[in-house]
């Protein structure tokens, strides 16, 4: 079965690990895109009224996505990347993985982040699949990998 790298990038930074990923893995890449693009002052943390503020305070926020034709039966393997935000990933996250069928799918999970830990991150996403699909925390990819050290930790 083939792999998938699906990411959430809102500056750039994950995207750039992701594609990394993906090409160290030959996994097929695919960008988690929101409907409306984030903004600088979205992305705004110290800013209590921002979007990306205003989503994390609740944790039923889902901001949508572009939702593109994803054939999930092609994957056994699902590697998700995400910026870290508030110790958690973004609540896009949990729109994509509420959005489509990863039952009997194992997730991995891998995340930048300025300075944080992966913290609830797994246990929050693992809310949002079947029981049978299994997430495990994979790494934070802050610094720049070669390809095989990104294949002894991902593979």
């Amino acid at each position: 079965m083939d792999k998938l790298v699906a990411y959430f990038s809102a500056t750039g930074t994950t995207e750039c690990a992701a594609k990394q990923l993906a090409q160290a893995l030959s996994a097929d890449l695919y960008e988690i895109e929101p409907v409306e693009k984030y903004t600088s002052a979205d992305l705004n943390w110290m800013d209590k009224k921002s979007r990306s503020s205003l989503e994390m305070k609740d944790p039923k926020s889902r901001p949508a996505i572009v939702k593109k034709a994803l054939d999930l039966d092609r994957y056994d393997t699902i590697y998700i990347g995400f910026p870290i935000w508030w110790y958690v990933a973004p609540r896009i996250i949990e729109t994509f993985l509420e959005s489509y069928d990863f039952a009997n799918k194992k997730i991995v999970l891998f995340a930048t982040s300025g300075g944080s830990h992966f913290g609830k991150a797994a246990d929050v996403l693992r809310k949002c699949v079947p029981s049978s699909t299994p997430i495990i925390e994979g790494h934070l990819l802050n610094d720049i990998y070669t390809k095989e050290q990104l294949k002894s930790l991902f593979d």
